[in-house]
């Protein structure tokens, strides 16, 4: 058999074949170990997906604890505020009482009237005082600027010397417990006077000129 029947043979063409054969294993492993992700990177990703699960749980958690803390917080400062409404109630008939004696006779009574007018006084004192106690305090907005959400206006009080919307006169006192209004004050308000910021204005020049 001569060399040139050995190359153009049958055995050329089986050596070819598998020569092919494995060139193509040897492609489609290369391929795969392509295709196929890093362990390294699957755990870094696998990891970085659980930090974020941790960090939005904490974030809630967070959240839910200072709910909480706020809800029990405004359970305990307004639990008591239908009570208080009520005993305002009675707070006023005191003072309603107290203002019906007249100077003249405060100052004429005996001694068993004057225990009476005391008696009286010491009760709304000792009442403001309990309700203070508990968070309920007595709005002093006199010389204030009118706040609509602090005071109810029920008339004008014509006065150019004072800034106009400023408090001058209180016809029921206000209360607040907490940061909330348990009953707006009813006020009276100056009208005609200069705006706030212009009485500012005015007074920084007064300052300046003397």
């Amino acid at each position: 058999m001569t060399d040139d029947t050995t190359k153009n043979g049958p055995d050329a063409t089986a050596a070819d074949a598998a020569a092919d054969a494995t060139a193509y294993v040897e492609n489609e492993t290369a391929q795969e170990e392509a295709v196929q992700p890093d362990a390294l990177e699957l755990l870094k990703a696998e990891n970085g997906e659980l930090r974020d699960r941790y960090l939005r749980l904490a974030a809630e958690m967070d959240n839910l604890r200072r709910r909480t803390e706020r809800e029990v917080k405004d359970a305990k400062s307004y639990s008591v505020a239908g009570f208080a409404r009520d005993m305002l109630a009675v707070s006023d008939n005191l003072r309603r009482a107290l203002d019906a004696i007249s100077p003249e006779t405060k100052a004429a009574a005996d001694a068993g009237l004057s225990t009476l007018i005391e008696g009286v006084e010491m009760t709304e004192r000792a009442m403001l005082s309990a309700l203070e106690r508990h968070g309920v305090r007595k709005l002093e907005p006199v010389g204030q600027k009118f706040d609509p959400n602090f005071h109810q206006a029920m008339f004008e009080v014509p006065n150019p010397d004072v800034p106009n919307n400023t408090v001058v006169q209180v016809v029921q006192a206000g209360f607040s417990i907490g940061e909330r209004v348990l009953r707006p004050a009813m006020v009276g308000v100056a009208k005609g006077g200069p705006k706030p910021a212009e009485a500012e204005t005015n007074s920084v020049f007064d300052e300046k000129d003397a």
